[in-house]
């Protein structure tokens, strides 16, 4: 079954994972030496964190609201846990992503490559090899953001990444899809260089289907 770029679309803007790019493709794109040094800035940081964890809370089109827990194991790993509404699950363990609705009965699943969450879950991610930076806004804190695009598919939306400075720190990403609409991830306790257990990144829906109907 077919799964749509918004069902995964918070795992593509999550933490764009960015190698350091060089300066002359940066260059190309138009952006200043400012700009240049601000993308190094996050791309040391992000692609240091190879796992991490934090708290998550979502805020989609009119304002509907989910809250819950991330898992990050670069590379292909990532979980995302919902509180509310409660039992939601959206995971990546390295070849597919899964995404079970146990409030509904609903199982979907694709390959990881024909999702968003395979950009940022790479290995290695570079901003010079499919990606348009659209925007780099600074501000005096220190705080800044990045505005990104598949360079391959410009009409189908963009991402904001929103960091915190001094030190740099994740904040919130924010999806627009090609009919305008947003959702912000705000991020919180985010922790890196954590340890998860082997089935962290598995999901077994067809047990915690059985389960919630022997319930």
């Amino acid at each position: 079954m077919s799964i749509s770029r918004r069902a995964f679309g918070l795992g593509s803007a999550a933490l764009v994972a960015l190698a350091t790019a060089p300066a002359a493709v940066l260059a190309q794109a138009g952006l200043s030496a400012d700009d240049q040094a601000v993308l190094r800035q996050a791309q040391t940081y992000l692609t240091a964190m190879t796992t991490a964890q934090g708290t998550v809370v979502e805020t989609g089109p009119n304002s509907q609201r989910r809250t819950g827990r991330s898992y990050l194991q670069r590379p292909g790993k990532m979980r995302f846990e919902y509180t509310e509404p409660e039992g939601l699950l959206v995971v990546a363990d390295g070849n597919n992503v899964s995404r079970w609705d146990p409030r509904l009965n609903v199982f979907r699943q694709a390959p990881l490559g024909q999702t968003p969450l395979s950009t940022f879950l790479a290995r290695e991610v570079r901003l010079d090899q499919g990606v348009t930076i659209d925007r780099v806004t600074r501000m005096d804190s220190g705080a800044f953001a990045i505005t990104a695009r598949d360079a391959k598919r410009p009409n189908e939306g963009s991402v904001i990444l929103a960091f915190a400075g001094s030190p740099v720190r994740l904040q919130e990403w924010t999806i627009t899809d090609a009919q305008g609409l947003d959702t912000t991830i705000m991020v919180f306790n985010l922790r890196s260089g954590v340890r998860f257990t082997d089935d962290m990144f598995k999901i077994d829906y067809q047990r915690a289907a059985m389960k919630r109907k022997g319930q």
